[in-house]
């Protein structure tokens, strides 16, 4: 009985909430920000791999912007990107970029001597020697950046539904302000659902990556 009634609770408030819609609404933001992120936070460390002084300072700046409070710079973004799934994006850009941007550079300054020196009697360009010998290396851990990343946007993908942005943050909403436990429930479990399932592919792709080297 108790799991029958608790089964009735579950579809209630996913037919009540259009939670499937809500999944997929949550899902096309998170994409769009690690996709974003993950371009940049490569092309970052990529960028600054080569250069210690300016690494440091471009580090310590996202640092400062990891300090500041989710819910403060959504609020910021939104006289410039306004309601919506804009500053939600680009908010969750901002926090994932640290992550992964400082895992490609470790990633890419701790290849051995002795790789380096193979490929300079090779005769690889310093290009070269990026691309097949440094960034191979350095994929298990720029894809440890990328899982982290992930935990972040999830959180903040969710928390959207504070500035309208749709998504699974939306029902949130709904359960807290009309103090409707089952909703409240059924939402958080289905979001933490999703951020475990997506952190375990990432941390198979991470593993898979560390046995091929």
């Amino acid at each position: 009985m108790i799991i029958m009634s608790a089964l009735d609770s579950f579809l209630g408030v996913w037919e009540a909430q259009r939670l499937m819609d809500r999944t997929i609404e949550h899902l096309s933001m998170f994409a769009a920000a690690m996709v974003l992120a993950t371009i940049i936070g490569v092309a970052v460390g990529v960028a600054v791999h080569r250069h210690a002084r300016v690494s440091q300072v471009l580090f310590n700046m996202l640092n400062v912007a990891e300090t500041i409070p989710t819910i403060a710079l959504l609020v910021l973004l939104l006289p410039v990107l306004g309601l919506g799934s804009r500053p939600t994006i680009v908010t969750s850009v901002i926090y994932s970029v640290l992550p992964i941007a400082r895992n490609t550079y470790a990633g890419l300054t701790s290849v051995s001597a002795e790789h380096l020196a193979v490929a300079e009697a090779l005769g690889l360009s310093r290009r070269e020697v990026l691309v097949h010998v440094r960034f191979p290396l350095a994929l298990p851990l720029v894809a440890g950046g990328i899982r982290i990343a992930l935990v972040f946007t999830m959180g903040v993908v969710t928390l959207g539904g504070l500035i309208a942005a749709g998504g699974l943050g939306a029902p949130l909403q709904t359960g807290i302000q009309l103090y409707d436990m089952d909703i409240i429930i059924v939402t958080g479990l289905w979001v933490g659902l999703l951020a475990v399932v997506f952190d375990a592919l990432a941390g198979y792709a991470e593993h898979r990556l560390g046995e091929r080297l």
